[in-house]
């Protein structure tokens, strides 16, 4: 099978992006506090933002040969990302502080596709994968800088 590795990634990425966009949408529903009139609205573009990743990493996957997940119990069954029910008692640093780790946790997810993308030599997806990974940096920043701490991009 041609770009093993590399499908499996990507597939992983499918099942992570799913659940990291219900977590902003959790978060969206159940925010209260300093800064809601700013972050509620901001959300909405994260989700988006997620939704539009999902859906070119499920195409390319698709373009490879391969079969994304496609029902909620293959996400859950195959995500990394945390799953809780939602609660009003969680504050927005806290609701953040949860979506820094699940954003580090992504940027590592995209840094080893870069990393199985380069042995299997798919230049196209590691693209892909950079960019994402790019992307996905700089909204950690963000959201650190919310927090008034820095990126620690290295943790």
């Amino acid at each position: 099978m041609q770009y093993k590795e590399t499908k499996e990634t990507l597939n992983q990425l499918v099942a992570d992006l799913s659940q990291l966009a219900m977590v902003v949408h959790q978060t969206h529903w159940y925010m209260r506090g300093t800064n809601f009139l700013k972050l509620h609205p901001l959300m909405d573009d994260w989700m988006a933002d997620l939704n539009d990743q999902l859906d070119e990493i499920s195409e390319r996957l698709i373009t490879l040969d391969g079969s994304p997940y496609s029902t909620l119990t293959e996400m859950a069954e195959h995500t990394k990302i945390a799953d809780e029910p939602g609660d009003w008692q969680k504050t927005i640093p806290e609701r953040l502080t949860i979506l820094a780790k699940d954003y580090r946790y992504l940027a590592g997810v995209y840094q080893h596709g870069i990393e199985v993308s380069e042995v299997e030599k798919d230049y196209c997806t590691q693209d892909i994968f950079i960019g994402f990974k790019t992307a996905t940096e700089k909204r950690l920043w963000m959201i650190q800088a919310e927090l008034d701490q820095a990126p620690e991009i290295d943790n």
